[in-house]
């Protein structure tokens, strides 16, 4: 089966219910599935014990305090009962048609990490997973009222165990970690899935009270621009856009849309240095030329 797990808010305000909510839907995927939720939050433990969730207080932080993603994914490896794990959002209900989508790919790929966009949903019930049509009144809901959101969104991470076997002391819920985990699965050549058109991953739409910078905190604050330094730069911002596979009704296909093309293209120096020379080499030839044909077209008094 997999292993989900996750690192959540403190379990006060909204965040109560939007997360028990969450985890409320990831045990209702299956009773086999092994759920790990980490850190010490007010109100975690209750929280897994609701779920039969196994509960690892304890998470190495950085120096302001906030959980460090690799030490957050190491533990998880470390107790996890499947080599097939996924890290999700707390924020994130996951409905049925996850673990279809996990089987697909996990049968054809024996390396991968999958990824897919979030649905944003104005969502403020209590899920009462009691009632087997839930996900059903769910998937109205994102139908009716959800947005799709942006490829920058990344919100859960299927991988084998082993996948990254160095990561930087990135801090949770900042910028860029996300970003870096596809970067470097691509750099080693790890098929990287988009499964955005598979798996309805539904975001229950929160403010950012929960940090004391709010929205700056979070993307603008030392510790983004921390985060930022460990990833190596803009360079290696990657995002599911950057997918090397779509998963679609069923089929895992290559990525060969124009648009993939094309930042594929702009991608080759960071992924693969070697041929990066000869993207340099391409693109001063381009140059050369573009500036060639200027100057006979002055020539000719065109310009």
């Amino acid at each position: 089966m997999i292993t989900l797990f996750a690192i959540p808010k403190p379990f006060i305000g909204p965040f109560a219910r939007i997360q028990r909510n969450a985890l409320g839907s990831w045990r209702a995927l299956s009773p086999e599935i092994d759920i790990i939720v980490l850190g010490g939050e007010q109100g975690t433990a209750e929280a897994a014990r609701a779920v039969e969730a196994r509960h690892l207080p304890k998470v190495e932080v950085t120096s302001a305090g906030t959980p460090r993603v690799d030490a957050i994914f190491a533990a998880a490896e470390r107790a996890a009962s499947t080599d097939l794990l996924a890290y999700v959002n707390a924020d994130i209900l996951l409905l049925p048609d996850f673990l279809a989508a996990v089987e697909v790919v996990a049968r054809r790929l024996p390396r991968l990490l999958m990824v897919g966009r979030r649905w944003d949903l104005d969502f403020e019930e209590m899920i009462d997973f009691g009632d087997r049509h839930w996900s059903e009144a769910v998937r109205r809901d994102v139908q009716a009222r959800g947005k799709l959101h942006a490829s920058s969104g990344i919100d859960y991470f299927v991988f084998r165990r082993g996948l990254w076997r160095e990561m930087p002391p990135f801090a949770v819920g900042r910028t860029m970690w996300d970003n870096w985990l596809i970067y470097s699965a691509r750099a080693e050549h790890v098929p990287v899935v988009d499964a955005t058109a598979s798996v309805t991953a539904v975001h229950q739409n929160h403010d950012y009270s929960h940090d004391a910078g709010g929205w700056q905190g979070v993307w603008k604050g030392p510790e983004a621009e921390r985060n930022l330094a460990l990833a190596g730069g803009l360079d290696h911002y990657f995002t599911i856009a950057d997918a090397s596979h779509r998963l679609r009704s069923g089929r895992l296909t290559r990525t060969l849309d124009w648009a993939h093309l094309r930042r594929g293209w702009h991608t080759l120096p960071v992924l693969n240095p070697v041929a990066g020379r000869l993207h340099r080499l391409v693109r001063a030839a381009g140059s050369a030329v573009y500036q060639a044909r200027r100057q006979v077209a002055r020539w000719r008094g065109r310009i």
